[in-house]
């Protein structure tokens, strides 16, 4: 593959990048000076976006007072949201929820949680894993069932979201969750403990789609960084696809360009390129 020093950043006009393992170090920092950074992005006529399986409420305690100058597209392009503003969102048939729970359930295949677009609900007797959890659900709901969970607790939800401490979820989602709900749900790896579904058609590709449509731009002027399977679709759909060094070689195909891995923070580099580029 090239490296972004051989493509032509002139011209980009918003840089959606994924979280884990892309934008964030293995230890879960963020880049020296990313504020300063999306700021720059915002006065040099581009957009930073942070597009991630991550639920909405967590991405905003992450950015915090820098929401009015970047985007967000949440839970794999369920929720995006534009300087504050609400874009799109996209909700779960109760049933379906419904239908994924017991399937889960019942054959033992993981643990699930129920994504809304306020908390994440998962079952009591899975408090064990908080730990993890609380990393990417700031917000959590323990309940005794999650059994008829949006019709009972009266909310919305967009996502469901199997946890695989076995680190098997990419067999998963190929041998078991695929064929049985990939024809009319879009099912995705968030790494190698994640299996993510939402409704069909709904992933970080469409999220940047959205994004573009409301800020007036073409997808051929987006620089998106992944590493992952989650975010093969944005890969593949922006004009400048970057992959990190870190990223799995099975995930060559969906990008054009190589960037330096997380914990080198490529994506502050390729942002530090643009901005040269856009300022020349």
């Amino acid at each position: 593959m090239r490296t972004y020093e051989e493509d032509d950043l002139s011209g980009i006009r918003l840089v959606a990048s994924d979280m884990d393992m892309t934008l964030l170090a293995d230890d879960g920092s963020m880049p020296p000076r990313m504020a300063e950074r999306i700021r720059a992005l915002e006065d040099a006529g581009a957009l930073f976006a942070a597009a991630s399986g991550r639920p909405l409420y967590t991405l905003r305690d992450m950015f915090g007072d820098l929401l009015d100058h970047m985007a967000l597209i949440s839970d794999n392009g369920a929720g995006v949201v534009c300087r504050g503003e609400v874009v799109y969102k996209s909700v779960v048939d109760p049933d379906t929820i419904q239908e994924l729970t017991e399937f889960t359930l019942g054959n033992a295949y993981g643990i699930p949680t129920v994504c809304g677009l306020d908390a994440c609900y998962i079952r009591e007797c899975d408090r064990a894993y908080d730990g993890v959890f609380r990393v990417f659900y700031h917000n959590i709901e323990y309940v005794d069932s999650l059994d008829h969970l949006g019709e009972r607790l009266g909310v919305e939800l967009n996502k469901f979201t199997v946890y695989f401490p076995g680190a098997n979820a990419v067999a998963m989602r190929d041998t078991v969750y695929g064929p049985e709900f990939g024809e009319r749900l879009s099912v995705t790896c968030g790494g190698a403990v994640w299996i993510d579904i939402m409704n069909h058609g709904v992933d970080k590709g469409t999220g940047v789609a959205r994004l573009c449509d409301h800020l007036g731009i073409s997808v051929s002027d987006v620089a998106a960084c992944g590493d992952t399977d989650n975010d093969a679709e944005m890969l593949s759909l922006a004009g400048h696809g970057y992959l990190v060094a870190n990223a799995e070689k099975r995930m060559e195909p969906f990008a054009d360009f190589r960037i330096p891995s997380n914990n080198d923070r490529g994506v502050a580099q390729v942002i530090d390129a643009i901005l040269a580029a856009r300022q020349a």
